[in-house]
Order: structure tokens, then sequence, then C-alpha cells
């Protein structure tokens, strides 16, 4: 996650004074990284003013929105916690989060790895076959009714169910 934090006061008066920071930091670099944008925004207002308010004019972030008055520490804090997740897991979160299944981003990250299967570059008759298989061994079937299932159908019925997405190239399931 990386934000650029704007003085307010020095965009309020036309000048576009603030800086990238990736995050997570450490706290007290964070406070002293918006003092030292604060600060340069005194500097070249050169003014009486009263800078002590900051905003995000702008954000990278592969998993949630940020708006331009959120809390830094909380921003901070989520990105500590997404830190170690991995490509498939910050998929699943977002997943979760865009699709209004927990009330906040901290339930995504505790259970986006009990709720959500992701299966890359497959179809819903794929994921009908590897089902019917878990279900019923198919070499045990006699081959007149394991040639004969319907896979599509199966897939088109498992989706209609409701807890299988079709985003991009990758099906989510919602396990719940």
């Amino acid at each position: 996650m990386r934000v650029y934090i704007t003085d307010l006061e020095a965009y309020n008066n036309g000048h576009l004074v603030g800086q990238w920071y990736q995050l997570p930091m450490n706290e007290d670099l964070l406070a002293e990284s918006i003092e030292n944008v604060l600060q340069e925004g005194r500097d070249i207002c050169e003014d009486t003013h009263f800078h002590e308010e900051y905003f995000i004019t702008d954000f990278e972030c592969d998993y949630m929105n940020i708006e331009e008055y959120d809390n830094l520490s909380k921003l901070n804090e989520i990105a500590e916690a997404m830190e170690n997740i991995d490509e498939d897991g910050v998929k699943a979160v977002n997943f979760l989060m865009e699709n209004h299944f927990v009330k906040d981003i901290f339930e995504a990250i505790e259970s986006y790895e009990d709720s959500v299967r992701i299966y890359e570059n497959q179809s819903m008759e794929d994921i009908a076959y590897d089902y019917v298989n878990d279900c019923y061994n198919l070499d045990e079937l006699a081959p007149i009714i394991a040639n004969n299932i319907d896979y599509e159908k199966i897939g088109r019925d498992l989706e209609i169910e409701g807890s299988y997405y079709k985003i991009g190239s990758d099906i989510y399931e919602y396990i719940g």
C-alpha cells in the first residue's frame, strides 16, 4: 500500500505539497513523515496559517479503496496485517470486501482462509467434475454412467446455487 499525503492548508493556498509513503511503517516514522509534509507546506506558503491537517490525494493498493481522509494509523495497521498474505490471499480478501461478505477488512483478513476457495483458470465444468469425483469414485462407477455425466449442467447448477463467482479467469467459491 502506498499513499500520497498532502498538506491541506498548502493545497487550499494553491500549492501541492506532499510525498509518497509506503505502508506499513513504524508509527513514529509515520508521524515524523506527516510532520515533514506539513513543515514543507509551512515553508512554501510563508504565511501564518496553521498547517496541521493533511489528506490523501492518491494511493496504490490492490485490496481496498482508500478515501482522502482515512486514518493513516488504521491504514498502517491494515498494511501491516496484509504484509505477509500471499497473492491468492490478497485476491480472497479483496473478493470478500467487494462482495460485502464481511463488515470490514480486519474481518476479511481474519476469515479469508476459511471462507474463500479460488480456482485459477478453471471453468464451472472443471469444478463440477472435481465435485462429482470427490462425492463418487468415478473409477468404481459403471462406464455407462461415468461417461454420461453432464458436467456442464452440473456446473451451471452449482453456479446458480450462488456460492461461485467468476472474476476474470478465476472462479471464487464463497464457503462462508
